[in-house]
């Protein structure tokens, strides 16, 4: 046995079924040892953060990680923007990269590289192999770093040599490290403060964001007066009607900051302190006020669902009763606006999808305005890099069989990654895309007045992606996926009934 299918043997025992792969010369070993060893399900991509994306999306709904095969450290390298967003997603994933053989390193071929230095920043855990009899070992290493605590990325360096040398030996899967318990005495305390009647935000993220700590987190809520909040960006919150909607601090300073005053104390559930993404001229980078207590209830590492429910006990708080708000179940007609595009999605949406946003600047009203829709899923881009919202929807896909993924994309930010349509036209995956098509970085508009610029013709023609104008529909068909523009809300809603009820991937270019 050589060392690549001692990787792929190993990789299966550990429960990885999934490998998202680019790969190049110095990992053809592990691409035949895929081949003769059953139990991993290949899916190719046509660019390496399209591999990294969908490796995010996918472990966000399976809750275990995928493996990526990546090509050197430039094939790394390519990847890095989404493992950046997977990192702050705190996604499970088994990085393998391909890297010079040992004896061929010191030559200083073309592609090399200070591979494990690229991967470090954006791992929890990092090795690299030095001998094929290694390679099972380290691998069971790496599953278990993925799974354990926080969670995160674990990078494995693979010399072509380990892989195609002799003496490859499995390794029996290792138990992740579960995460830790609250602090009794932060538990304490933290009733103490919800009980001082001062007024309390509740912090929640991560893990937290499934239904059943939502639920929780408004028993306390309820029995306290204290405000249940997320953070901007969110790995996966499941919300939908018949669950307790949760409201997100607002991305523009001047609301956050707004919305924030007020609270004496935040209570933080595996969130961090609320900042702003930049700094700006004369704003504050906290967007809390200055006089507020900030209390660490559980860190990201620590069970943050189970301190939840203590706290709840604690405090003797009962159930909250969810009251879905009235919503319209009417589709919308005339302009396509944020409103109407979340109207429509109210409306249509079937029961347990899975929406990937990456609307960018034209969402502002998708979240508040889908509280109402058939319960599912919620995805966003935690780490701030764009491009990340058609791997994100390709891997969560993957991990879903059965449910639709719609997946709400800005069209500037889409070109970063389009190469991911072709891989859910060649896995047929239940996709249906809407391009959010204004060919411009309206989000870089808004951020000329947010730092104070004052833009002449030569700073608004890089906001302009419309010259020439980019045609989605024919990228798409390109790409093997069916598509359709539309220009009114009818038009949007025509195509979207259309695309839920067909398998496979669909694009709808709406024009905004």
């Amino acid at each position: 046995m050589n060392g690549a299918e001692s990787l792929v043997h190993t990789l299966v025992k550990s429960g990885v079924d999934t490998c998202f792969a680019n790969p190049g010369t110095s990992e053809m070993h592990f691409v035949a040892a895929l081949d003769r060893v059953p139990g991993i399900r290949c899916v190719l991509g046509l660019f390496e953060g399209v591999v990294t994306g969908a490796a995010d999306g996918y472990a966000r709904m399976a809750d275990k990680p995928a493996v990526t095969l990546l090509h050197c450290g430039p094939g790394l390298a390519n990847g890095l923007a989404n493992l950046h967003n997977a990192r702050r997603a705190r996604s499970p994933m088994v990085n393998a990269v391909g890297d010079q053989a040992t004896y061929h390193r010191p030559l200083d071929a073309p592609l090399t590289a200070d591979t494990e230095g690229w991967a470090r920043p954006v791992s929890c855990w990092t090795r690299t192999v030095t001998r094929a009899a290694d390679v099972g070992r380290d691998t069971a290493a790496a599953v278990q770093a993925s799974m354990s605590g926080a969670r995160g990325i674990a990078s494995l360096l693979l010399p072509s040599d380990t892989c195609w040398d002799e003496g490859g030996v499995v390794a029996e899967p290792l138990a992740p490290v579960a995460p830790t318990a609250a602090d009794p005495a932060a538990l304490q305390q933290a009733a103490r403060i919800l009980r001082g009647g001062e007024p309390v935000l509740l912090l929640i993220a991560g893990r937290t964001l499934r239904s059943g700590p939502i639920a929780d987190a408004f028993r306390i809520a309820a029995a306290t007066g204290a405000t249940v909040m997320a953070p901007v960006s969110n790995a996966r919150v499941e919300r939908g009607r018949g669950r307790h909607a949760v409201e997100r601090i607002p991305y523009p300073v001047d609301s956050a900051v707004k919305r924030l005053a007020g609270f004496k104390h935040c209570i933080l559930v595996g969130a961090a302190d609320p900042v702003g993404f930049f700094a700006y001229p004369n704003k504050p980078g906290r967007m809390l006020p200055p006089d507020a207590g900030v209390h660490v209830l559980t860190r990201p590492e620590e069970d943050g669902p189970a301190a939840l429910a203590a706290l709840a006990d604690l405090l003797g708080a009962p159930a909250a009763p969810v009251t879905d708000a009235a919503v319209s179940r009417d589709t919308p007609r005339g302009q396509p606006t944020s409103e109407a595009v979340a109207q429509a999605i109210t409306a249509l949406l079937p029961e347990n999808s899975i929406i990937v946003d990456e609307s960018v600047s034209f969402g502002r009203a998708f979240q508040g305005g889908t509280a109402g829709a058939a319960p599912h899923d919620w995805l966003q881009l935690t780490g701030g890099a764009i491009g990340e919202g058609l791997p994100l929807a390709t891997g969560a896909a993957i991990a879903s069989p059965g449910r639709r993924v719609l997946s709400l994309q800005a069209d500037g930010s889409g070109m970063y990654t389009l190469q991911a349509l072709w891989t859910q036209a060649r896995e047929k995956l239940d996709v249906t895309t809407v391009i959010l098509s204004n060919r411009k970085y309206a989000i870089l508009l808004g951020e000329l007045a947010g730092v104070g610029a004052n833009p002449g013709r030569t700073a608004l023609d890089m906001m302009d992606i419309g010259n020439p104008d980019l045609d989605w529909v024919k990228m798409a068909n390109g790409m093997g996926v069916e598509a359709a523009r539309a220009e009114t809300a009818e038009e949007l809603c025509d195509l979207m009934r259309s695309a839920n009820g067909r398998p496979g991937p669909f694009v709808i270019e709406l024009m905004i």
